[in-house]
């Protein structure tokens, strides 16, 4: 043993010098990892759900009568963001062979019968997507929409040509595959992905040279074809070329006892795309200018509460302070007959709140929250969060949370010691905040869940990841945050600075209810993040690709900025007309942002997913929305809660009180 670390401590540092006089290109994409190809090499395409932005139902892809492959379906290994997201991957017939132009024939279905036609047409009037993957890139189809070039990601099931009651099923595609011509280097570094990393030497160069894929692109088209002759190849013979679009009368449609015949073509072109830029076509995002607009306005809206804040704190609070302090005890006695504003309520200021357990349960939970999305969106704008790995932005995110449940707990049960000036009730506490939120969200999912079983779509859970869920839930996230908790109740307790009377002091009658504040407080962070909202909720429901993750992660801390300012100036209004109930005002004066956010969303669903069709697909969304809003609840009013309790705790610790 010891002969061997010997080895090691000499090996190591000699493989380390080598690598460094080397001289080597490298680059590192988290998530991914490049593959060459050699000339000829035999490359199949993959398949995923079938999407529409229509229904948002994704359902497989065989549900509907294609070819199958050879060797029978079989599902790639699927993470557990993919799982929620209802990606279901499969192998697909489509072969590819490295720089190979050819046009293919894959099979003729057996003639349609009615349950087929009702399914084809259904997928095509609800504009159904096939998903389609080639070396880890999305297909991509470009269609002229007055005047304009309109990407997509996959290609429709069928087409309805206008002013015609007649559905055509795509069963011709004329795919472009884009390579670039690699050679290799002395040392190439390959980044990490499902086969790890690997460093490729000098000996190894002739094995790298080949082909990178770069681009895929697909043109769709519906061809009609004899069936009882094309019946009689075999998988992967050639046939003729076709020249899409066709007419009419040579498409194929879609009826009963119709045999539907797929082929397709492939044409390799050379580009001049390196690979680590492939993606750029996919993640480029108009709009950069709407984006500054957005990020400007949010620095007015700063700009003005902080100046709000810089009066309050400089003219007003430490004015009085200083004129407070400067009197003598006398005088000082004399003049708390005479105070108004903030400081008579310091006998009640730090008075116990109504429901304290559910406000300390629900600051926990949105610290939870917080740390996960500011953690997830840093990692993202870092670039660790690559697009090539699907489903991988969720799983982050769900682990992110079940880790940061010790966090959780530990804020939890402390504020709760500083209401109740005791331990007692912490292990509640602690429960209620392991469920709460993942209750919450857990309840409306398994609702919805529900829906998608009954209509058979690939978006429902399957029961297994169920259990797995569940398994995560009370096997990591609620042992932590009953961790968080104990050592709450070891951490030194938050002392008030004054004491608190034991009758409580009588709010003055106000014109107007202060909810109503409250409740118009909510518009400043709102109108931080609305347009970045706008361009988040494209990305889910309509299909496209947000990567814009800098612009969100200053829009955050923006977000973040905005609701300290504005639950301070309201904690403050409050206690400057003696109003000492500041607790969860504070709270929902930044939390109330959750509001506007779910009435937005649901003005998106009315005038901008129009197209969004049946029962289902709405309670889907309003579902999804209703988690969303409560998640920026919880954290949002954190933010203003931790702000201005630590606002309120300064404030009165500057008084002196006999």
């Amino acid at each position: 043993m010891s002969k061997l670390a010997t080895v090691s401590r000499f090996l190591y540092p000699l493989l380390s010098l080598l690598l460094l006089l080397c001289p080597c290109n490298a680059f590192y994409l988290p998530g991914t990892y490049m593959h060459t190809y050699a000339q000829g090499e035999v490359i199949y395409a993959k398949v995923n759900s079938l999407t529409s932005i229509e229904t948002e139902l994704p359902f497989s892809y065989y549900s509907l009568p294609y070819c199958q492959p050879k060797g029978g379906i079989k599902k790639s290994a699927e993470n557990l963001g993919e799982l929620l997201m209802g990606d279901q991957i499969d192998n697909s017939p489509y072969q590819f062979r490295i720089n190979v132009n050819e046009s293919l024939y894959l099979c003729t279905t057996s003639p349609l019968n009615e349950h087929d036609v009702t399914l084809l047409k259904q997928r095509t009037h609800d504009l159904y997507q096939v998903n389609m993957i080639l070396d880890n890139l999305p297909v991509l189809r470009y269609t002229n929409q007055n005047g304009a070039v309109i990407q997509w990601t996959g290609f429709p099931v069928g087409y309805t040509p206008e002013g015609s009651s007649e559905d055509y099923i795509v069963n011709h595609l004329k795919f472009k595959v884009f390579v670039h011509e690699y050679e290799g280097g002395n040392v190439k570094i390959i980044g990490t992905g499902e086969e790890g990393m690997g460093v490729i030497t000098e000996t190894d160069k002739s094995t790298m040279n080949g082909y990178e894929i770069v681009g895929f692109e697909v043109v769709p088209c519906s061809v009609r074809r004899d069936a009882d002759a094309m019946s009689k190849l075999n998988m992967y013979d050639t046939v003729d070329k076709v020249n899409c679009p066709l007419e009419i009368e040579r498409s194929q449609p879609i009826r009963e006892l119709e045999r539907i015949t797929f082929t397709y073509e492939v044409e390799f072109v050379k580009s001049d795309i390196k690979w680590p830029s492939r993606w750029d076509h996919y993640l480029k995002m108009e709009g950069a200018k709407v984006h500054w607009f957005s990020i400007m306005n949010s620095l007015m809206v700063i700009l003005f509460l902080a100046g709000i804040v810089f009066v309050i704190f400089l003219r007003t609070v430490r004015r009085d302070l200083t004129r407070y302090e400067e009197l003598d005890r006398e005088a000082q006695a004399q003049m708390n007959e005479e105070l108004s504003g903030w400081k008579l309520v310091v006998g009640d200021v730090f008075r116990e709140p109504t429901c304290g357990k559910l406000l300390c349960v629900m600051v926990g939970d949105g610290v939870q929250i917080l740390g996960m999305a500011i953690v997830t969106i840093v990692f993202a704008a870092l670039g660790f969060m690559s697009p090539a790995s699907r489903g991988m932005l969720l799983t982050g995110m769900i682990l992110l949370y079940l880790f940061l449940g010790i966090i959780a707990g530990y804020v939890s049960v402390r504020f709760w010691r500083t209401i109740k000036g005791t331990s007692e009730g912490w292990r509640s506490v602690s429960w209620s905040t392991a469920c709460f939120f993942p209750g919450i969200s857990f309840l409306i999912l398994t609702t919805l869940n529900f829906m998608l079983w009954a209509n058979k779509s690939t978006g429902a859970l399957p029961i297994s990841l169920f259990f797995t869920l569940l398994s995560l839930w009370f096997c990591i996230s609620v042992p932590l945050t009953l961790i968080g908790g104990f050592i709450g109740t070891r951490a030194e307790q938050i002392e008030y600075p004054v004491r608190t009377n034991q009758i409580p002091r009588e709010i003055p009658t106000r014109k107007y209810p202060s909810w109503l504040l409250v409740a118009g407080a909510g518009t400043l962070p709102f109108g931080t993040l609305f347009i970045e909202l706008f361009f988040i909720l494209s990305s889910i429901w309509l299909g496209r690709f947000y990567y814009v993750f800098g612009f969100l992660l200053v829009v955050l801390l923006l977000l973040v900025v905005v609701c300290a300012e504005v639950s301070v100036v309201l904690t403050y209004m409050h206690l400057c007309v003696e109003d000492w109930r500041w607790w969860w005002k504070a709270f929902f004066a930044s939390g109330s942002v959750a509001v506007y956010v779910f009435l937005y969303s649901i003005n998106y669903l009315v005038f901008d997913l129009k197209s969004l069709s049946g029962p289902v697909s709405a309670m889907l969304y309003v579902g999804y929305s209703l988690i969303v809003s409560l998640a920026i609840m919880l954290a949002t009013g954190t933010i203003g809660f931790l702000t201005s309790f630590s606002f309120v705790h300064y404030l009165f610790s500057s008084v002196k009180i006999d």
